[in-house]
């Protein structure tokens, strides 16, 4: 038998950009500030949800879901490839490649079937308004969301299993930043048909399923908004559902984008792409519900009047 077939691997070495030191300070720098924008603008809106009485409704416990979502998912990922822009030696250990590999596939495959449950709370919000409240009520919104996690969960559980069964003959080194599950197929030698097949049925049911639900919605949101009479009714029905839309079309336009495109003659070019798709989202989230909710802004200007009369009730007793 072979020997490197026999090989077990203990760790994997990431790639990245290693040939490129000069450039990986300048990424530390930039994806160390994007992270805190992520940690800051995602927690913020949790906090802003839980505190502010306006914001216990529906369309912010889906969002509050999604930004814990973005939190996890970013920190599955960027601290350890941060230490490794800046390490000698870029490595990870195999059941911390596999832990990884999980989060970042599930957090992503959640995310998509948690933008079509916002996108039907929208579609009964406008279609459907008087019967909003009874229709989306507390039970349902948890049910809903329960299930974007759970499908999100044992669709990416099957893809590491899958996956992490496969002989790798003694190669561990993979051409990426993080453990992202393409890259670690790329090493396997043996046939990966079976993972081709169920991760192509995952991308129909998970990715493209939640796409079409999307899509139907909005049919029926611009049917009913263009049956409004006024265009101060219509710009109002309108921007209820246009911060999740904009939040829709950067979360696809950008996957569309990565698996459209042709090939780069520099590999380094996808990475970097790859990279800047997993981190630039979850930073655009909490800043497209802020800038485009009149709810968000009220609820934080009322939170630092609150906090600045705390902080200036001490020094006028």
């Amino acid at each position: 038998m072979n020997v490197a077939n026999q090989t077990v691997i203990l760790e994997f070495i990431l790639l990245g950009l290693s040939k490129h030191h000069n450039v990986e300070i300048v990424l530390f720098v930039l994806c160390l500030g994007i992270y805190l924008v992520i940690l800051l603008g995602n927690s913020s809106l949790i906090l802003l949800s839980i505190l502010d009485s306006n914001l216990h409704t529906p369309m912010y416990f889906f969002l509050s879901n999604l930004s814990f979502m973005d939190i996890f998912g970013t920190s599955s990922f960027v601290p350890l490839m941060l230490v490794n822009f800046l390490s000698v030696k870029k490595s990870i250990s195999f059941p911390g490649c596999a832990l990884q590999m999980f989060l970042t596939h599930a957090l992503g495959g959640t995310e998509c079937v948690l933008l079509a449950m916002m996108a039907y709370d929208r579609y009964v919000a406008i279609c459907n308004p008087l019967r909003y409240t009874i229709i989306m009520n507390m039970r349902l919104c948890v049910q809903l969301a329960s299930l974007s996690w759970i499908v999100g969960s044992v669709n990416s559980l099957l893809q590491a299993i899958l996956a992490l069964r496969l002989s790798f003959c003694g190669n561990n080194i993979i051409d990426h930043f993080f453990c992202e599950i393409l890259a670690v197929l790329k090493l396997a030698c043996v046939d990966i048909s079976l993972n081709a097949f169920v991760m192509m049925v995952a991308v129909v049911l998970v990715t493209l399923i939640p796409v079409l639900l999307i899509f139907i919605s909005y049919v029926f949101i611009l049917i009913t908004i263009l049956r409004v009479n006024s265009a101060e009714g219509r710009k109002k029905a309108f921007s209820t559902c246009s911060a999740h839309l904009a939040v829709v079309i950067i979360y696809y336009g950008t996957i569309l984008f990565m698996y459209s495109k042709p090939k780069a003659k520099d590999p380094d070019s996808d990475k970097l792409i790859a990279l800047f798709y997993g981190a630039m989202t979850s930073m655009l989230n909490p800043i497209i519900y802020s800038l485009r909710n009149k709810e968000v802004k009220a609820a934080v200007k009322k939170n630092i009047l609150i906090q600045g009369k705390y902080l200036i009730l001490p020094f006028s007793i």
